[in-house]
């Protein structure tokens, strides 16, 4: 069974930075993309950043220069370096993997950013 399990979340004071790992396990092969995306109460789940097995990776406007994702292939890990962070980007962070098999896709269970002082 393949599982995603976050961490790295916390409270942050405005400007500071957190960094937010994302470890895949169980039996798999043939990763299509991996990302993270956010949610706060009342609002649609949305994207953060993606990045595909080649490496391309994508932003929301709201993240460009102060987000960046990046991974290890070698632990099947996704990270998400936080920078800059400001009271919008208080949220549950959720992290998704995306197969190359059917775009079977797995969901972490989240982890909260709280960006407050």
């Amino acid at each position: 069974q393949v599982q995603l399990v976050e961490s790295g979340g916390g409270l942050v004071l405005p400007g500071g930075s957190l960094r937010l790992s994302c470890a895949a396990s169980g039996r798999f092969f043939g990763i299509h993309n991996m990302g993270w995306y956010r949610q706060t109460p009342g609002k649609e789940r949305e994207l953060v950043a993606t990045i595909t097995s080649g490496g391309t990776t994508t932003y929301a406007d709201s993240v460009k220069g102060r987000f960046a994702i990046s991974t290890d292939t070698a632990k099947n890990t996704v990270y998400l370096q936080m920078n800059s962070l400001k009271p919008e980007d208080t949220a549950v962070y959720y992290c998704k993997m995306v197969m190359d098999i059917y775009f079977i896709t797995y969901w972490g269970r989240g982890t909260q950013v709280t960006v407050s002082s």
